[in-house]
């Protein structure tokens, strides 16, 4: 299936995207998925994530602004969604801004099988257990090797990787992309890495088989849509709202 292909399925059978998501992009994250043509459901309480995520297309963990509840709501419906073969993405979010943070996480990868983990530079590196700056949700650094990054925590989680950043790598741990493009605009905008997440949701509910594919065709959708956005923008506010009028009209 090519990236037209998958967009034209998503706009037609429009599948439900089940995310448990960070409370400062939540907004963005269901109007970028409204944009593409998926259906969000931003449910949040554990008591509801078996009959939620049984209705879902895929399952889209987001791990910002955590507490115990959302965790548990995470473990829940990633759970839900395996044992019903919905594809389960992860978005680690700060994993390594506290212990806490990742030991919950970690906590996560052994009773949640992944689809598609996307995450920054600094992210991966907390997974690998390796030292990692961050700020706020922004690795300040970078690898020398960001392909080594990826592969390794790709074959370490047993799952897709997308290692996203001004060039995004996608990799299942042997295969390796490189989606480059995009706008320098995107540094702007709280959020664009969780947005992200939500594509790879999208592109993977319409081929849950083949989740290399539909990582790329996320990333490389997601870089086509800022360089749309950019030439419309004059500051942060409108770019961002060019982003998802270009998620409208992408083809």
């Amino acid at each position: 299936m090519t990236r037209s292909e998958a967009l034209q399925t998503i706009r037609a059978r429009k599948p439900l995207l089940h995310c448990i998501s960070n409370l400062v992009t939540a907004n963005d994250c269901a109007n970028l998925a409204l944009a593409v043509g998926a259906s969000p459901i931003m449910a949040q309480a554990p008591q509801e994530m078996d009959d939620i995520a049984a209705l879902a297309s895929a399952v889209v963990l987001n791990t910002g602004t955590p507490d115990d509840a959302k965790f548990t709501a995470a473990r829940l419906a990633g759970a839900a969604a395996n044992r019903r073969g919905i594809p389960v993405i992860l978005d680690p979010v700060g994993v390594g801004a506290s212990p806490w943070r990742l030991e919950n996480i970690r906590r996560l990868l052994q009773e949640v099988h992944l689809t598609i983990l996307r995450a920054n530079y600094g992210e991966a590196a907390a997974l690998l257990g390796l030292s990692a700056a961050e700020h706020g949700v922004d690795s300040l650094a970078i690898p020398t090797d960001a392909a080594a990054y990826a592969k390794a925590l790709a074959q370490k989680v047993d799952t897709v990787v997308v290692l996203s950043g001004a060039e995004d790598l996608v990799t299942d741990g042997t295969t390796l992309h490189s989606v480059s493009g995009g706008s320098d605009f995107m540094r702007s905008v709280t959020g664009a890495g969780c947005m992200l997440s939500v594509l790879c949701g999208a592109f993977a509910a319409v081929q849950p088989q083949q989740p290399l594919n539909a990582a790329v065709h996320a990333a490389a959708f997601w870089k086509a849509c800022a360089e749309k956005a950019e030439p419309l923008a004059h500051g942060p506010a409108s770019f961002r709202v060019a982003l998802l009028d270009a998620a409208a009209q992408i083809l």
